[in-house]
């Protein structure tokens, strides 16, 4: 398959800019892959597709407040540091992106207003983007950490473009792409099984469960259970090649326990339902998973790339969101339910005016 044929007109008024005010409150399209029906359901809903001796497989990363902004030494140009992962605890390297690019050259030195005491060096380029940091500070490792993630703010995506204060407008015009935390964001860009820090994007179909709907669920005999898989910024990388074969995706870091390697043989044997729950824990299930569907233990780093056609060996039913065009996510849910079902239910969900995007509605692909 090519590129091109997952192309589609997508408006902006579709990208949720916020949660629903309930998470089990979003809507919830039902794609029935064997035959292509679809239902129109809420994610609330969800238990009636399940029962005894099922098991929802969700992602327990938490997300890290990853974005933070400081001042360029000499020309105090405003620039954006995403954090991506620490390098080197002993010499507090950071793997980073920055914002304008341009701007930053190896040896330049970045401050921030809110704590004097840190100053970030740029000792290497990675990509165009990309800079090894190393932050120069006082603070032990642990408080350098405590401090960094005080300075940063949730990361949202860029496609999330709320209104701006003229006070935001006035300090990051040069940067900044409208896109101001809200109090809210600290918990509803979270899912409710975060619990190991590592992610810089959320776990977005994760995000859908309350405790409330997990109860439920475990009322009806449906397990709930988490592997860890921390969402990279590849996670919203578009794909740019027309021969899906060229298309290389970043390594994401993912553990998976016995517990749950043991769980998903009960339910295989059963004959029950093995639900994953977001592209990333297909992604990891399907990286671990032997060709006879059996799961193990693992922790390490897959960087997995699942297009059409491919045959899934561990889940048979898929709960995600609705993604953007061109995005591996969206291939990978093509290659779960099938190229035509799937583009017809995206082409149904935007005439019924579904939400797209992390703060989005979701989607059940079931047989």
């Amino acid at each position: 398959m090519k590129l091109s044929q997952f192309k589609f007109k997508l408006p902006d008024e579709l990208i949720a800019q916020y949660p629903s005010v309930y998470p089990e409150d979003a809507r919830m399209l039902v794609l029935h892959r064997k035959k292509g029906t679809i239902e129109h359901k809420t994610v609330r809903d969800v238990v009636d597709y399940f029962g005894e001796g099922d098991l929802f497989i969700l992602n327990d990363t938490k997300v890290f407040p990853a974005r933070l902004y400081g001042k360029k030494e000499k020309t105090l140009a405003s620039i954006e540091i995403f954090l991506l992962r620490e390098l080197n605890a002993e010499t507090r390297y950071w793997d980073v992106l920055v914002d304008p690019a341009r701007k930053i050259r190896i040896g330049n030195k970045i401050f921030f207003d809110e704590d004097p005491s840190i100053v970030a060096e740029v000792v290497d380029n990675t990509t165009s983007r990309g800079r090894t940091l190393r932050f120069l500070s006082d603070y032990t490792h642990d408080e350098l950490t405590k401090r960094l993630y005080e300075l940063g703010t949730t990361p949202l995506p860029k496609y999330i473009e709320r209104p701006m204060d003229e006070r935001t407008q006035a300090v990051f015009n040069d940067i900044f792409r409208g896109q101001p935390v809200e109090e809210m964001d600290e918990e509803r860009y979270q899912s409710i099984m975060a619990q190991h820090i590592g992610a810089v994007a959320a776990p977005a179909s994760s995000m859908h469960f309350s405790k409330q709907l997990l109860k439920r669920m475990e009322i009806n005999g449906v397990e709930s259970m988490s592997l860890t898989s921390h969402v990279g910024l590849g996670n919203f990388k578009p794909v740019d090649v027309e021969d899906l074969m060229k298309h290389k995706v970043e390594s994401e870091q993912i553990f998976i326990s016995k517990d749950l390697a043991d769980r998903v043989d009960v339910a295989h044997a059963k004959h029950c339902h093995v639900c994953a729950v977001g592209t990333e824990v297909m992604r990891a299930l399907e990286h671990v998973a032997g060709t006879d569907g059996k799961l193990k233990e693992y922790s390490g780093w897959t960087n997995k790339f699942i297009y059409p056609p491919y045959d899934f060996t561990v889940a048979n039913a898929f709960f995600c969101n609705f993604y953007m065009p061109l995005s591996s996510q969206l291939l990978q849910v093509a290659s779960f339910g099938g190229f035509e079902n799937v583009m017809a239910a995206y082409k149904e969900a935007i005439k019924k005016e579904y939400r797209f995007g992390d703060y989005g509605d979701a989607m059940l692909i079931v047989d």
